[in-house]
């Protein structure tokens, strides 16, 4: 276990993924002292040296609360709608609070077949490894504005792996609102354990839940897809609690937080 934290703790190049709810608050309004640690704590990550790349869940969630709905849409042009009036939300508050810390960010919107397509794909790639070279911090989601059902990726959990893996990126980390895995459902269990570290996503597939929040749309079932995706591309993922942005220094001084699924080509890479 120590070896894999080590390895953990050495990544250069980390994907960082926050969701709705930690965000917004349950009535739709921005989080703003989150966002502004969030915001603090990559910066800082990125002063050291490491390259940052943060997918981030919101754009909807963010224009509820302006325009005051009290439930996403349902239709495909209400929801592109809504997510046109988010999205401008969102990267004006992202540009301004890691502007507070001297670091620019960078929107990029994908849909499946953006990454579907190769020579699409290439070309994120490119633009992406363009950003982080000049020290900029890409900020990904979901193009839910042109986005419906038959080209749309789905979730960020999802997108963030994918991400993750077109990229190589060292680490994954999904930022929830739950401490990890659990063996039960620690809502109503509470005697439910947290796992520290998963080797075989297969074992824990019967652990998952729906989505957390109405304002959301992934849960366990969609993380433990990411972690798969992740985990099989050769990459480190961690669910850990939004609530604690600060975690992630823990996590990169080696020390176990939330709940790690390790990479399936780790002992191959820590032998070479």
């Amino acid at each position: 276990m120590e070896d894999i934290l080590k390895d953990v703790a050495s990544a250069h190049r980390i994907v960082v993924k926050v969701g709705t709810s930690s965000l917004t608050y349950s009535r739709g309004a921005v989080n703003l002292k989150f966002a502004d640690r969030l915001a603090m704590v990559l910066s800082d990550l990125k002063n050291q040296g490491r390259e940052i790349i943060l997918v981030s869940s919101g754009a909807i969630g963010v224009a509820m609360g302006k325009l005051r709905l009290s439930e996403r849409p349902h239709d495909t042009k209400g929801k592109q709608a809504v997510a046109a009036v988010g999205q401008c939300e969102l990267m004006f508050l992202y540009d301004k609070m890691f502007g507070d810390y001297n670091n620019t960010v960078a929107q990029v919107l994908l849909t499946r077949e953006d990454i579907a397509v190769p020579k699409r794909k290439r070309n994120i790639q490119n633009t992406i490894n363009t950003l982080l070279e000049m020290g900029i911090i890409p900020v990904i989601n979901e193009n839910d504005t042109v986005s419906y059902d038959e080209i749309e990726i789905g979730d960020n959990d999802t997108l963030s792996a994918v991400v993750a893996d077109m990229v190589d990126a060292d680490l994954l980390i999904l930022f929830s609102d739950i401490d990890g895995l659990y063996d039960d459902d620690p809502h109503m269990n509470k005697n439910a354990n947290l796992l520290s570290v998963v080797y075989d996503i297969e074992s824990v597939k019967g652990m998952a839940g729906g989505a957390g929040t109405s304002r959301g749309t992934g849960g366990m079932v969609t993380k433990l897809e990411a972690a798969e995706k992740a985990t099989n591309a050769g990459i480190h993922m961690i669910i850990a609690n939004s609530s604690n942005i600060d975690g992630i220094y823990d996590i990169l001084d080696g020390k176990n937080v939330g709940t790690l699924f390790v990479s399936k080509n780790f002992e191959k890479r820590y032998e070479e």
